[in-house]
């Protein structure tokens, strides 16, 4: 990337650059010198990226774990990730940096770890003991492929079954392989011809250790004795086994099986089953077998004291069940439930009273992980309720389309919210807390309000509290609900833009102070809605259809070459339709049969009950025209002070007064230059003399058919992932020049042009060819006078140029501090104001709060413009470009952001080559330019936003928000702002034997496994079997795991680490050197056998 040109304006240069005249040279230098009042307080020192916290379902979820001690629940997914929950509010992601989908996670419960089996047939050992968990070990296997791992509860031993249907065993304090094997033919002997199929189960006795019980694929089972090492029984069944689990008394167990059937066992006879269930098969009166059902894919069997034992399940379900929903089935007693889930069931566990196998389990629920959901189920209620899920987990309930950020709100916003938000929870959920209770929170040393609103294919809009790293969503709007909803595909008008999602929200504004929302969505649509905590019911909708296409060959200039001025609505000229309320049932077709004026969507024409919160103040469609469908929306800014919104595409531009419900503006492109249009675009007909006024932007280009891509902006299309745009400002070709569309629309107080001698309400617009355009607002007198007088827009000819698509503009006072466009205070509409409040109304000013209080005549502003390549800074009234930065030259910025942090202002930029950069204002010096992440999709480019004090984030995956920090501050403070997720407890009392077990001999038998498993007793593992690598967490993270159970035999282990680190430390580094150099050297043969034919010319 090109290092940066103009720098230290702030500091008066003296040498500028060779390629500007003296003339320039000279106003840059006195630009200069005025400019060294604004002392800037940020420097690079200032910044610093990191990524905070990530929330959301975790995407492709693939495993599940619960420690019942500690009361944390792990959930893996198939992209390597790793999301640990406790509590509501504690929360942590981490990453294994193979990206290998995680197949199996076990807790060494309440020891504050964790193990994690990968499809790369790794095991890792994750430290929990410190906020921010990291691996300690792991553990390549060479030779064979992990298919199913078991840690009993305080046990030091793993095992690791294989597809090749051995078992291993791993120490998970040194992460070594035991010397003891248990391979599947010494398992099976005689009693199977062929091989048994990978291990898909391993669980020893709950009531003696020494006995392991080994489930293959095929349907054998074995119950292995560890000390002897040989198998005591073998269980065969004809269908193959996809779980097994234990009765906690060790005297049975059962099995689910491929054809929907569940198989009990007594353990001492292996002939037959004791007991053959098929749950959900239709009983034959003929004593014949039920008829084969899906997969039962688990099964769990847990005890209670006081009565029956449960047995849940998943899958089961008979053939003849088409089209009908995932099941969970609980067998209690006589009684089945059957519980329907939205998604496919991934996993599910029984969360019981006891971590002791060999004790009553007493489940209370049972956690279900679902595709794209977690649902927890309470046992112990009738009707099994589900739990409320205080989770954030249900951001992708409508895939995300947009996202806004607002750190720094008003503080009566979030409880605004939360009030009206609170009345749309469902009923009739468990009366119990939450289960999944455990770790601490983090210390808040952040205390200001953000709000993130995501934007929803489906057309609603949710409102989430952000501060303090958490979220919690706060209130849910549905924008749909003000259009007819087609009953059937056929019945649907095919007006639509885009077949599926024609309510998909596109571009979301919204005023915090005065809480007026705008939306525009991808059906060329636009809604606004205003706040209120009053329930009311709004007779008819009030709704405009705006047509904003033109036909060039039809309009004929008022007189010759002159371009006419921007239509006011005194003028009487203005070109665009209102149409009443009742226009979409007579929706006309022209002449020729081809659809015209009618919209993409249908108002409904029924009384509409609107609930306290956002409701709807006005619909604004675009229409068809002639037989061209409207484009969609590429830009839009509502202003509440002004009571006006704007929005455009690649047509044009339109203003609407949503208090009086007109249409102000409604123009081409190319008529908002009027006379100065830089290109010259000339009407195509050389017939007459044209108005050269935007009629018809679609068919400037003879011959050729503009792609419908070309008016999509890079936010537009939720489909598209394409990258090959280019949008320079030096384009010639018609084509791009007929789609210039409007990408940047910005209301404020300002100089509007150069011999003005104080701000007035203006709109400023960009382009996606660089162009700033200004529109003067005339606005009439507050109270009663605004709604009777008409406001007027007119042209201020004022046009700035910059290089790239115009993203934002923002505007500092004199002292460099940011002005906020004005806007009205927000009060409740629905109730009718007494005559004082009515005086004051009259009297209210817009509030443009601004640090210096009233902009003095002499006092000048600055505009700060940044497009998809620059960034300028324009001193007003002079319009004199004072500063400018180019941002980059091979690449484009996707999100600019104006943003203050630590009491000053700045530029964010994300480009699409994956650089985060800031830059000081006005200077727009670089700050901060680091290389983040590769825009791999077009789901980022669309989510991306910063907002103040250095906070920011995107949509990393459909399901999931990441949040990052480019503050160094609130990087420092990010450690006590996370929770812990490891709290010291005491573990439970083992159950208590009783006199007559002990005395003869019954209850758990326990089990010496050092000195089966230990190097003395079995020697070494084959080296070549797994590569033990050491983790970034390093020996300071093993003195954190040293403690309980597995601890007492790490802290002796500990005292000879400690002695002898150094050689520790250079072991693992020449274990970590071998292993690069291992993988080089694969890597190396693969290029080899790549290139290995190929001639020097084929390279």
């Amino acid at each position: 990337m090109r290092k940066f040109n103009i720098r230290k304006v702030l500091d008066g240069l003296t040498a500028v650059s060779s390629a500007a005249s003296a003339s320039s040279a000279a106003q840059q230098q006195q630009a200069g010198n005025r400019e060294t009042e604004i002392q800037e307080t940020l420097q690079s020192e200032h910044f610093q990226l990191c990524k905070t916290v990530r929330h959301g379902f975790p995407y492709q979820p693939s495993a599940l774990a619960f420690d019942p001690v500690q009361k944390i629940l792990a959930i893996g997914t198939q992209t390597g990730a790793l999301r640990l929950f406790g509590r509501p509010g504690v929360e942590c992601y981490c990453q294994h940096d193979s990206g290998a989908a995680v197949i199996q996670l076990q807790f060494l419960i309440n020891e504050g770890a964790l193990v994690s089996a990968l499809a790369d047939d790794t095991l890792h050992l994750w430290n929990l003991r410190q906020k921010r968990p990291a691996i300690l070990h792991s553990l390549k296997f060479n030779r064979e492929r992990i298919t199913f791992c078991h840690l009993p509860f305080q046990s030091k031993w793993l095992y690791v079954g294989t597809e090749r249907g051995n078992i291993h065993i791993v120490n998970v304090e040194s992460f070594t392989l035991s010397g003891y094997v248990i391979m599947w033919n010494k398992a099976i002997e005689l009693s199977s011809k062929s091989h048994p199929g990978p291990i898909v189960h391993i669980s020893d006795n709950p009531m003696d250790e020494g006995k392991l019980l080994i489930g293959f694929e095929s349907g054998t089972v074995v119950l292995w004795d560890l000390k002897s090492k040989k198998a005591d029984y073998r269980y065969t069944h004809d269908e193959a086994i996809h779980s097994v689990a234990w009765h906690h008394e060790g005297k049975q167990f059962i099995c689910s099986h491929s054809d929907g059937t569940l198989t009990i066992w007594n353990v001492k006879s292996p002939t037959k089953p004791f007991q053959t269930i098929t749950p959900h098969g239709k009983q034959l009166k003929d004593g014949k077998k039920p008829e084969p059902c899906k997969p039962i894919l688990k099964v769990e069997y847990k005890t209670t004291r006081a009565g029956e034992p449960f047995i849940i399940l998943s899958g089961g379900l008979s053939y003849d069940t088409v089209g009908r929903r995932p099941c969970l089935t609980v067998m209690h007693g006589k009684s089945t439930a059957v519980l329907e889930m939205d998604y496919s069931i991934v996993d599910f566990l029984t969360l019981c009273e006891t971590p002791y196998p060999n004790d009553f389990q007493e489940p209370y629920a049972v956690v279900v992980l679902l595709e794209k959901d977690l649902v927890l189920i309470d046992l112990a209620q009738n009707g099994y309720p589900i739990f409320e899920n205080p989770y954030p987990l249900t951001i992708h309930e409508s895939p995300v389309t947009c996202c806004e950020y607002f750190a720094d709100c008003p503080v009566d916003l979030i409880p605004a919210l939360y009030s009206v938000g609170a009345r749309q929870k469902r009923q009739g959920y468990s009366k119990k807390e939450w289960p999944i209770s455990g770790g601490n929170w983090g210390l808040i040393t952040q205390s200001y309000p953000e709000i993130i609103i995501t934007g929803h294919a489906d057309g609603s809009i949710k409102f989430w509290d952000a501060s303090a790293i958490t979220l919690q969503v706060l209130y849910k709007l549905k924008t749909a609900k003000v259009f007819e909803k087609s009953r059937n595909k056929d019945d649907r008008p095919n007006t639509d833009i885009v077949d599926e999602d024609p309510y998909a929200i596109q571009i979301i504004s919204w005023c915090p102070e005065s809480r007026m929302l705008c939306i525009a969505g991808v059906s060329a649509h636009v809604i606004i809605y205003r706040f209120s905590k009053q329930e009311v019911t709004t007779e008819v909708i009030p709704m405009l259809e705006v047509r904003l296409l033109y036909e060039i060959n039809d309009i004929e200039s008022p007189d010759g070459e002159q371009v006419p001025p921007l239509p006011t609505p005194g003028t009487g000229s203005n070109p665009q339709s209102i149409v009443p309320q009742s226009h979409p049932s007579t929706s006309s077709s022209s002449s020729d049969g081809l659809r015209d004026n009618v919209p993409c969507l249908k108002v409904k024409n029924s009384p509409l009950k609107q609930s306290p919160g956002y409701q709807t103040e006005l619909v604004i469609q675009l229409v068809w025209v002639s037989g061209e469908p409207p484009q969609q929306i590429t830009s839009l800014a509502v202003n509440s002070a002004y009571g006006l919104v704007v929005f455009g595409n690649c047509n044009g531009i339109a203003m609407v007064d949503y208090l009086q419900k007109t249409v102000l503006l409604n123009l081409g492109t190319i008529e908002l230059y009027g006379s100065n249009d830089p290109y010259r675009r000339e009407p195509r007909s050389p017939r007459k003399t044209r108005q050269p006024s935007g009629a018809g932007l679609c068919d400037i280009n003879e011959g050729t058919m503009v792609p419908e891509d070309r008016c999509k902006s890079p936010t537009s299309d939720v489909k598209d992932n394409s990258f090959s745009r280019s949008r320079s400002s030096s384009v010639t070709s018609i084509d791009k020049e007929s789609r210039e569309a409007i990408s940047a629309l910005h209301f404020c107080e300002t100089f509007t042009r150069k011999a003005d001698t104080s701000p007035s309400p203006c709109l400023w617009v960009g382009t996606t060819l660089g162009t700033v355009l200004v529109i003067v607002l005339n606005l009439p007198p507050g109270g009663e006078q605004r709604l009777l007088q008409p406001v007027i827009v007119s042209p201020s000819g004022t046009i700035l140029r910059l290089k790239g698509a115009i993203l934002r503009m923002a505007f500092l006072d004199t002292t460099g501090s940011l002005v906020p466009p004005a806007h009205e205070p927000w009060r409740e509409h629905n109730v009718p104001e007494d005559k004082d409040e009515k005086d004051k109304s009259k009297k209210r000013r817009p509030v443009s709060v601004s640090p210096s209080s009233s902009q003095e005549i002499s006092e000048n502003q600055y505009a700060v413009i940044c497009s998809e390549k620059q960034a300028k800074v324009i001193s007003l009234p002079s319009q004199n470009c004072i500063y400018k930065q180019n941002i980059t030259e091979t690449s484009f910025v996707l999100r600019g952001d104006i943003v203050s942090l630590s009491n000053s202002v700045c530029l964010a930029c994300f480009c699409a080559n994956g650089h985060i950069m800031t830059f000081s204002l006005p200077s727009l010096r670089p700050l901060l330019d680091v290389y983040y992440l590769p825009l791999t999709n077009m789901r980022i480019a669309r989510t991306f936003c910063f907002t103040n004090n250095g906070q920011a984030l995107y949509l990393v995956s459909p399901t999931e928000i990441q949040r990052l920090t480019y503050s160094q501050e609130t990087c420092e403070n990010l450690q006590e702002m996370l929770g812990e997720l490891f709290t010291p407890v005491e573990t439970p009392e083992a159950p208590n034997r009783g006199f007559f077990k002990g005395l003869f001999g019954g209850g758990a038998q326990s089990l010496d496994r050092e000195e089966l498993f230990g190097e003395s007793a079995s020697g070494k593992a084959s080296r070549s079997l797994a590569q033990h690598i050491p983790g970034p967490g390093g020996i300071e993270g093993v003195k954190g795991a040293a403690s309980g159970v597995v601890g007492e035999l790490a802290r002796a282990r500990l005292a000879l680490d400690e002695r002898g680190q150094k050689l520790g430390e250079l072991e693992e580094k020449t274990a970590a050197m071998l292993y690069s150099a291992d993988s080089f050297s694969k890597h190396a043969h693969e290029m080899m056998l790549k290139y290995k034919d190929k001639k020097w010319y084929q390279f």
